[in-house]
């Protein structure tokens, strides 16, 4: 049958198929095809769908269309709303689903219907508590299975990651991959605080020399892990420890820097300028209230370059919102370049 679809490189599949569906989009009476390394996704309104890819494509118009195609119709497939009347709010990374349910009795009901679907899943998990600690782990109620440990793909990269040990946001990944679309070869990137590697191992891929840092060994141990994993891990350089008492190797070293640690990156800033080459861009993560979401974090970056010497022209290029945090306040981020 003839059908509205978007048509879409299977690398970034899942994060559009996704966009879509928080969009209300998808088509659900027919399936999704694939042929020559493309994805069909079927659609209910092609205009609003055209919309919606486009303020997702991060400037790749020509990968990625709506148009109307032949797709079979869907067999009927059991989802965890059908078994519960009503629509559970999860997540999906690789084979584990993850509850955000303060009501254990509820967080059950939930888990044993996504078993009971047609979900692939292998663990479903309920957060216990908040990320906490300079390691930004969280405690989790493991409901099904026994592993925290999955394989989550994003945009052609795959990434090992135990949320147990590690953080890792798959929210994420439309930023990530703006950010990394930014990245040309043989640009040398320094990653902060990189944990297993969603910025380092797609800018490796482009070609860029890439150092990771991250406080956590058990993160840096899978970001050495991932590197090898996608075929990046001569051009990848891990570092475990402080990024303020280990940057000295790289001083006056870097086109890129990111600086992904939204409530304390102004901590860093003058490490991040200290990294800086002669003409670097950083990308600076924030959370702020809503009546000034850039100031303190273009203040802070002023402010670290003037202390250093003032040897820095600094330019705005991007003010960009990445999502809502908590009411009122926004993570959001700076893109910045300096130039000597």
């Amino acid at each position: 049958m003839d059908v509205a679809c978007v048509r879409v490189p299977r690398e970034q599949g899942e994060t559009t198929r996704r966009k879509l569906a928080d969009a209300g989009l998808l088509d659900h009476d027919h399936e999704i095809t694939h042929e020559d390394g493309t994805l069909y996704i079927p659609v209910t309104d092609a205009e609003a769908a055209a919309s919606v890819v486009d303020a997702d494509a991060g400037g790749e118009d020509a990968a990625v269309a709506v148009e109307v195609r032949d797709l079979p119709t869907r067999e009927t497939q059991q989802l965890p709303d059908d078994i519960l009347g009503f629509e559970p709010s999860y997540e999906r990374l690789g084979e584990i689903v993850i509850l955000d349910e303060d009501d254990p009795d509820r967080a059950r009901q939930i888990a044993d219907a996504i078993v009971a679907s047609d979900i692939p899943v292998e663990t479903v998990v309920n957060r216990a508590s908040k990320v906490k600690g300079d390691l930004r782990v969280r405690d989790w109620d493991v409901l099904v299975g026994e592993t925290t440990e999955a394989v989550h793909r994003e945009y052609g990269c795959e990434f090992l990651v135990d949320i147990a040990e590690v953080y890792f946001s798959p929210r994420l990944a439309t930023e990530r991959h703006r950010v990394v679309q930014q990245v040309e070869a043989g640009e040398r990137v320094f990653d902060m605080f990189a944990g297993v590697g969603p910025f380092v191992i797609p800018m490796a891929k482009r070609g860029a020399e890439v150092v990771g840092c991250d406080l956590n060994p058990v993160a840096v141990e899978y970001l050495e892990k991932n590197a090898e994993r996608n075929g990046v891990a001569d051009r990848v350089t891990a570092v475990a420890g402080d990024v303020r008492e280990v940057a000295d190797d790289w001083t006056d070293w870097a086109d890129r820097v990111v600086m992904n640690l939204p409530h304390s990156a102004n901590e860093f800033v003058d490490t991040a300028v200290a990294l800086a080459g002669d003409d670097c861009v950083l990308h600076y993560y924030d959370i702020q209230h809503e009546d000034d979401l850039f100031g303190p974090g273009e203040r802070a970056i002023r402010q670290a370059v003037a202390d250093a010497g003032g040897e820095y022209e600094v330019e705005v290029l991007t003010r960009h919102e990445v999502r809502s945090y908590a009411p009122h306040e926004k993570n959001v981020c700076l893109d910045v370049a300096l130039s000597r």
